[in-house]
């Protein structure tokens, strides 16, 4: 058997082929009762996120007002339709991933961009704490060239605030959302239905200050 290091990105024509058919969840949140599939109500934005395990980064959004509807899911990856056993064998490609659909007349981009970077450590590469591999990957997907404008505007930001704080690159990245692929029900809200979950997220304490 050829060791794999799961902190490596595999090659797209070495990814596992996964399948046609998407995964079936719950059509309502667990939390606010609103819909985690489109369509979603006119004029509201979405936003994607990679930092770390995604039930804590899932719980971070959920709350927040202007935020209409989370879910978790998978993506920036190669296999289509993944499940979260494929995808913790670092063989998709994908990262773990918490969609966010806002009303930007509520809460901005550059709020919800803020408590990205704030909620976690931006500068470990393919990881998060102890929780190591590509799908703890630090990124935002965006949907619109005005979300990427503000997310690079607040990286570069926080990059000099971190840099003052002794911290190293932000390894970061900002793609647009290619396909998005929801993850197994069991894993949606999983902090609202197991309150005593484990999260392993923790931020560095220097604020973005935007």
């Amino acid at each position: 058997m050829i060791f794999q290091d799961k902190t490596r990105m595999v090659e797209p024509d070495q990814a596992l082929p996964g399948r046609g058919q998407a995964m079936p969840v719950d059509k309502a949140h667990f939390v606010s009762q609103h819909p985690i599939q489109a369509p979603f109500p006119e004029g509201f934005d979405t936003l994607v996120f990679g930092m770390g395990c995604f039930w804590g980064a899932e719980k971070k959004f959920w709350s927040l007002p202007g935020v209409y509807s989370t879910a978790v899911g998978y993506a920036a990856g190669f296999t289509p339709n993944p499940t979260y056993q494929e995808v913790c064998s670092g063989k998709t490609g994908h990262n773990e991933v918490v969609l966010v659909v806002y009303d930007p007349a509520v809460v901005s981009t550059e709020q919800l961009i803020s408590l990205f970077f704030e909620s976690h450590n931006p500068t470990q590469g393919m990881r998060q704490g102890n929780d190591q591999g590509t799908q703890y990957r630090s990124g935002i997907y965006y949907t619109s060239d005005a979300q990427k404008s503000r997310a690079e505007k607040i990286l570069a930001h926080y990059q000099a605030a971190l840099t003052d704080a002794k911290y190293g690159q932000i390894s970061s990245e900002v793609l647009p959302l290619g396909d998005f692929y929801y993850a197994e029900s069991y894993h949606q809200q999983y902090l609202a239905k197991n309150p005593n979950g484990y999260c392993g997220l923790g931020g560095t304490g220097v604020t973005c200050g935007t």
